[in-house]
């Protein structure tokens, strides 16, 4: 693949920009030096961190990404709610996510009396009264939609992974039989269609990690794919796989043929 055929590059970011507050030397590298003559976006599933987080971390590893560039679950998420005109709804989030929430869509009431669904993120505050609160309105009102932001079942960290919100969309099967109507995110190729408007798919790639979201999502929205080693995914795994990624490569500096 080469660099002149694209125009638009989607980054998965921990794992594939850096691990934890550790840049990976070569996607960062590869990114400043390419920044004025591609268009790099900068995508995440986790809900924990706001927008401004993601830009405040990025421009501290010297990449001059602003919020235009920052692509996550919140996007479509508040895109669904103002469709099926949902006004209110019981949020299990963190600060984060609730201050981002009420950003994009100021008139939604995040509160539980009335709620016409119950909306789940990765929340790093989670409590066992918002399990119970939420718990109950899915249990006892079957027609408050249940929606999740993703479906990742761990998000890394430098100690070893953490319960994400797949996780928690396990505890709430066991306990109230009900999972979500709808989960936002990667997979999910409506994460991406700002660019899918904007940009023609032979223009677009997709550099990630992961295969369950990352080359999945790329898959599903019908653009190229990087699978960069520097994260979860090995050698061993993709070798497993039916479709295969259009490029491997130990990091993002690696994936192109100059």
């Amino acid at each position: 693949m080469k660099i002149s055929e694209k125009r638009c590059v989607v980054l998965d970011m921990d794992g594939t920009v850096y691990l934890g507050d550790i840049p990976i030397d070569g996607a960062v590298d590869f990114i400043k030096k390419w920044w004025d003559a591609l268009d790099f976006y900068f995508l995440s599933n986790n809900t924990s961190k706001s927008p401004e987080t993601y830009v405040n971390k990025l421009n501290r590893m010297g990449i001059m990404a602003d919020l235009s560039r920052i692509l996550t679950p919140v996007m479509p998420l508040t895109d669904f709610l103002k469709k099926e005109s949902i006004r209110t709804a019981y949020v299990v989030g963190n600060h984060d996510f609730c201050s981002d929430l009420a950003r994009r869509m100021p008139e939604l009431r995040q509160q539980e009396e009335g709620a016409q669904a119950v909306i789940l993120a990765y929340d790093t505050e989670l409590t066992y009264q918002k399990l119970a609160r939420s718990a109950l309105l899915l249990e006892n009102h079957p027609e408050v939609l249940f929606l999740a932001t993703h479906p990742d079942k761990v998000c890394p960290s430098h100690e070893g992974p953490l319960p994400d919100a797949g996780s928690m969309l396990a505890l709430y099967k066991v306990a109230t039989g009900r999972s979500p109507q709808y989960i936002f995110g990667k997979p999910d190729p409506n994460i991406l269609k700002p660019l899918l408007q904007k940009y023609p798919k032979s223009e677009m790639v997709m550099a990630g990690d992961r295969l369950s979201t990352d080359k999945k999502l790329a898959e599903n929205a019908g653009i190229d794919f990087i699978l960069v080693l520097s994260g979860e995914a090995t050698l061993e795994d993709v070798q497993k796989e039916a479709l295969q990624p259009t490029v491997i490569a130990g990091d993002l500096g690696q994936a192109w043929e100059l």
